[in-house]
């Protein structure tokens, strides 16, 4: 199943720590957890508060143990597809937060979200289009599912996963109504 996740971090420095993660499964399921640092996660920016809101009090009062977290993820995300819109920085900080708990590193694996929507796009609209038409059509409702993604995240990890997952769902009902479309087309409806 598809699981779209999202960090948010202490700052965008080298030794910069998660503060909080939520993902959002592609049936609507959800879960977001504060993040307690781990004792040698002492990185702090600030900046990267004002524009998350979460403080290092809140993180120390309300934030959940580090490597409970962790545990959490893998137990959890394990045996599913994870999706991020920034992969990069956030596999930083699932690689940051797994090592901190004792755990392996690529114990999970995160890719980027415009791979779930072209597969997705894919498998809905291979069986009605032909090959040369498909990749187009892909693109474009690719294109059109990006562009309707809100300008400015909230930078709260659960809002942003849920973010990803609307955008995801835009998708795979405009590539439904094109495969409808078509198949209305060749059997000779409307």
């Amino acid at each position: 199943m598809n699981v779209f996740l999202d960090f948010e971090a202490s700052s965008l420095f080298d030794q910069s720590f998660p503060v909080e993660v939520a993902w959002v499964f592609q049936d609507g399921r959800s879960e977001s957890h504060l993040i307690r640092p781990a004792p040698e996660w002492t990185d702090w920016d600030d900046a990267s508060q004002a524009i998350h809101g979460i403080s290092r009090e809140t993180l120390a009062s309300e934030g959940e143990s580090h490597d409970i977290v962790a545990a959490r993820m893998v137990e959890a995300l394990s045996e599913h597809d994870l999706f991020a819109s920034a992969p990069s920085s956030d596999g930083k900080w699932l690689s940051v937060l797994l090592r901190g708990a004792g755990l392996p590193r690529h114990a999970l694996r995160l890719r980027d979200t415009d791979e779930a929507l072209r597969a997705t796009a894919t498998e809905i609209l291979r069986a009605v289009l032909p090959k040369a038409r498909l990749d187009e059509e892909v693109r474009a409702l690719v294109s059109a599912a990006n562009a309707g993604k809100e300008t400015h995240p909230a930078h709260r990890a659960l809002a942003d996963a849920q973010g990803e997952y609307d955008t995801w769902c835009r998708l795979r009902q405009a590539a439904r109504e094109l495969a409808a479309r078509q198949l209305a087309a060749h059997s000779g409806g409307a």
